[in-house]
């Protein structure tokens, strides 16, 4: 185990973006570490954290789902440490925790919010991607949001990226009888069907996601599983069966936007096709959690299920990897490892 040092670095959010995030609305601390952590707590030395495409969100001073990030303040996200001191009952120093105090070298928190992981199952960056978050993300909003069922047609946008790689895959596995993604690039496209086994895949930016999707999909969609909202969203609805179902778990292609979204145009498609659009809040799916750990564990140990990391190392490169993974520049999870 490393030395304890007397201080960490963290990220700062120290200004609100207007539209795409740039580097001065972030700062790289120095706090002080207390090699002593308070009753019921324990330090841990961040080894792995996430940046994910929600954060966004919470640098805008909005109400939502999630309370904003606080100016001047650390940013929060998932991260995956070892235990270096304890000061809580049923952790041990060496232990490997997953928590939510990312964008800083160690994190000092009340036990009750850290939850032991096994490295010996997976490495332990998985419980940030295809074990964590986004693989639940993935697997409630295809299995119990979205209502899949063995045959449907699936269309995945975003589909390179940590959830969509995954819907897609989960689809196949239980028996989907097409499905189709979109990406940004001609590499995640040939990704997409040789490696994740996608029956047919996109590039958006090659021509309207309208005509190509018609095209890969010629007898229609039965699930959309939306990551990206706008023209994505407007096509899947023109192409979904119907009682059609869509889970609407993103969308940003508007995120960084100053403007409002201009939402899909032929809504009262949803009517004549009895369609259904609903979005998911990972949070709410809690109870799938040991059913969803059982199912991927068994696909990822079977070899049915493939997953891939983008690794940006270094605490002082994790904005630089939280906007190349809004940039789309990930394939799979973006992961921050720290070296030191």
């Amino acid at each position: 185990m490393s030395q304890i040092p007397a201080v960490s670095r963290e990220w700062h959010l120290v200004r609100r973006p207007q539209g795409w995030p740039v580097a001065e609305d972030f700062a790289l601390r120095e706090v002080p570490v207390s090699a002593e952590p308070g009753e019921g707590r324990i330090l841990v030395r961040n080894l792995h954290m996430s940046v994910d495409p929600y954060m966004r969100g919470r640098m805008n001073d909005t109400k939502s789902y999630i309370p904003p990030f606080q100016l001047d303040e650390p940013m929060q996200g998932g991260a995956v440490g070892e235990v270096v001191a304890s000061n809580a009952e049923g952790f041990e120093v060496g232990d490997h925790v997953l928590h939510m105090l990312g964008w800083r070298e160690y994190a000092e928190l009340d036990a009750k919010h850290a939850t032991k992981v096994d490295g010996s199952l997976a490495p332990l960056s998985a419980y940030l991607g295809v074990l964590g978050m986004p693989g639940l993300t993935a697997y409630a909003g295809l299995f119990e949001v979205a209502s899949f069922k063995e045959g449907d047609s699936v269309f995945v946008s975003g589909a390179a990226g940590a959830v969509g790689s995954l819907v897609g895959q989960f689809a196949k596995i239980k028996g989907a009888s097409r499905v189709i993604g979109s990406a940004g690039s001609d590499e995640k496209v040939t990704l997409l069907t040789e490696k994740y086994g996608f029956d047919a895949a996109f590039n958006y930016k090659n021509g309207p996601v309208a005509q190509q999707l018609k095209e890969a999909a010629p007898d229609g969609i039965d699930v959309y599983f939306d990551n990206v909202g706008g023209d994505h969203l407007e096509a899947a609805i023109s192409e979904m069966n119907p009682h059609g179902r869509a889970t609407l778990c993103g969308a940003i292609a508007g995120y960084n936007e100053t403007e409002p979204a201009p939402g899909p145009r032929n809504l009262t498609l949803v009517i004549g096709k009895r369609l259904r659009l609903q979005g998911i809040l990972v949070g709410d799916h809690a109870a799938l959690q040991s059913q969803f750990v059982k199912d991927v564990a068994g696909w990822l140990a079977s070899g049915e299920l493939r997953y891939d990391e983008t690794v940006v190392e270094g605490v002082e490169n994790a904005t630089d990897a939280f906007l190349g993974m809004l940039r789309g520049e990930n394939t799979g999870k973006m992961i921050v490892t720290f070296t030191r």
